[in-house]
């Protein structure tokens, strides 16, 4: 598997590629990837195009696209990795993280 590294998470050419498409017909927008509370596991991945960065961002400069992470996420995504596949179950924005204990069956919720 291929990767863009990039400060606190790395992207992988798939994940990268589907956000450049996507932002294609979102101009203006950019890609804010954060963790809240909730989920069958305690904490829930989630994913929005964003027009505005809050001045607590972190701000990830990729090749033709910006990334961002609010302050509170930051910590729990460091050193994550993001993916983009498509499968049988469909096509989602996948987060493999090596802060998360355990994760629930569907991959869209973790412990620490």
């Amino acid at each position: 598997m291929s990767t863009n590294n990039i400060d606190s998470i790395t992207l992988t050419k798939p994940a990268a590629s589907r956000i450049l498409n996507v932002l294609k017909q979102n101009e203006g927008s950019q890609f804010r990837v954060y963790v809240t509370g909730g989920g069958c596991s305690g904490f829930q991945y989630g994913f929005k195009f964003d027009s505005d960065a809050a001045f607590d961002d972190d701000i990830i400069e990729c090749e033709g696209f910006t990334v961002l992470v609010d302050s509170m996420s930051y910590p729990y995504l460091y050193g994550a990795t993001l993916d983009f596949v498509e499968d049988l179950s469909g096509a989602k924005f996948v987060i493999k993280n090596p802060n998360a204990k355990t994760t629930c069956g569907c991959g869209e919720s973790f412990t620490v």
